[in-house]
C-alpha cells in the first residue's frame, strides 16, 4: 500500500492499488464526455436487480491488472485499438503488464504512458482475435450526491468483484492526489461509499444504468488500518477520457499555471478570492491583483479556491484563456496566457 499520513488530523490516504501479486490464470483540450446522455447498457429486465444488472453490464469491460510485484484493476475504453485505463500507481515502472479478462483470457499488454498528477495510465492489448467490451462512460456533470454507486475491480486479486454503495459527494477536491506522494496534487474526485480495497485501483465506478461515472483510486482511513472504511475516492469520466486521449496521442501532460495564493470566502461568497500574486506570473502579466474575487474561468463557474486549483491544471501551456474578476464591485475580464508549472 502506498500511503500519505496527514500529520495535523492523523487522517491518512491510502491509494486502493497493489496487492501482492498472485498467479492468475479530438479535440484532446476538451469536454470529450457524451454530448447527450448514452442510453443504458443494462439489460431491461425489471426482475432483474439493479447492481446485478449493473454487474452483468460491465463486468466484461473490466479487467485485472498483473505487474508482476503487485495487481490493480482497468477500464477497457476503447476497443478497437485495444486500449486499456487503469491508474498510474498501478502500473507503476513497469512497461509491459498482464491482463485478465472476464472470460479468463489472460494476454500481454503495453503500457502507453501514464500521468502521474491525475494518476491515470493507458495499457494496450492486440485486440486481434479478442472479444474486447468497451465501456460506455457517463458525463461527470449527471452525477448526483445519493445515486447508486457500483465499484467493480480486483481487491486482493480477487478478479470481478462487484461491491455497491452510493455517491457520497461530487467535486470532492482531494489535496493529494496524483500518484506520487512526495508530489501531490489537488484532484477533482467522486466520493463513494461503496467497499474499495488495495487492488481496486483503475477498476470501474458506474451508475444504475451501467455507465462508468469514475475509476477508483484511493480509500481514506484512520492512518491505522488499510482497509475499506467507506470513505472512498474515484477520478471522474471526464477527467479519465481527457487524460487518456493526451497520452495515446502522445500530447503534453504539462499542468497548467496561473500563480497565484487564494483562499475561499468564509461568508459563503462563491469564488476564489486572491491574496498572493506572483511576480511575473501569467496572472501578473494579465493583470490579476491581490483582493479580486475570481468569479469565472473559460466560461465556467469557480465556487472555491480549491476547484480553481484543480481545474486550472486542465489547462495546457499556451492556452488563452479568459478570467472574471469581481474587484470594487465591478466585474472584469482579463486574458490570461496558461503557463507550465
Amino acid at each position: 500500500m502506498i500511503g500519505m499520513q496527514i500529520d495535523d488530523d492523523g487522517i491518512s490516504i491510502e491509494r486502493a492499488e497493489t496487492s501482492p501479486a498472485a498467479p492468475v490464470g479530438n479535440e484532446t483540450g476538451g469536454d470529450l464526455s457524451p454530448t447527450t446522455t448514452p442510453p443504458p447498457v443494462v439489460e431491461d429486465d425489471p426482475g432483474v436487480e439493479p447492481v446485478t444488472a449493473v454487474a452483468r453490464a460491465l463486468s466484461p469491460s473490466v479487467v485485472l491488472i498483473n505487474t508482476g510485484v503487485g495487481q490493480g484493476s482497468g477500464i477497457i475504453w476503447d476497443a478497437e485499438n485495444g486500449y486499456i485505463v487503469t491508474n498510474d500507481h498501478v502500473v507503476g515502472s513497469a512497461n509491459t503488464v498482464s491482463v485478465l479478462f472476464d472470460d479468463g483470457v489472460q494476454v500481454s499488454g503495453v503500457v502507453v504512458g501514464g500521468d502521474s498528477a491525475r494518476d491515470i495510465a493507458v495499457v494496450q492489448v492486440d485486440p486481434e482475435g479478442l472479444e474486447l467490451v468497451e465501456a460506455v462512460f457517463a458525463a461527470t456533470e449527471t452525477v448526483a450526491v445519493g445515486q447508486l454507486a457500483v465499484a467493480i475491480g480486483s481487491p486482493f486479486g480477487l478478479d470481478q468483484t462487484v461491491t455497491a454503495g452510493i455517491v457520497s459527494a461530487v467535486n470532492r477536491i482531494n489535496q493529494f492526489g496524483g500518484s506520487d506522494p512526495t508530489n501531490p496534487v489537488a484532484v477533482e474526485m467522486i466520493q463513494t461509499d461503496a467497499p474499495i480495497n488495495p487492488g481496486n485501483s483503475g477498476g470501474a465506478l458506474a451508475n444504475k444504468d451501467g455507465h462508468v461515472i469514475g475509476m477508483n483510486t484511493s480509500i481514506r482511513t484512520d492512518g491505522v488500518a488499510t482497509a475499506n472504511v467507506g470513505v472512498g475516492f474515484a477520478v471522474p469520466s471526464d477527467t479519465i477520457l481527457i487524460i487518456a486521449q493526451r497520452i495515446v496521442n502522445g500530447e503534453s501532460l504539462e499542468l497548467g499555471f496561473l500563480g497565484i495564493n487564494g483562499a475561499t470566502p468564509t461568508d459563503g461568497t462563491l469564488g476564489a478570492l486572491v491574496s498572493l500574486v506572483v511576480d511575473a506570473s501569467p496572472a501578473d502579466v494579465a493583470g490579476l491583483e491581490v483582493g479580486d474575487l475570481i468569479i469565472e474561468v473559460d466560461g465556467e463557474l469557480v465556487t472555491t479556491m480549491e476547484q480553481l486549483a484543480a481545474d486550472f491544471k486542465f489547462f495546457r501551456p499556451g492556452d488563452e484563456i479568459d478570467i472574471e474578476v469581481l474587484r470594487g464591485g465591478r466585474r472584469i475580464t482579463l486574458q490570461v496566457t496558461v503557463g507550465s508549472n
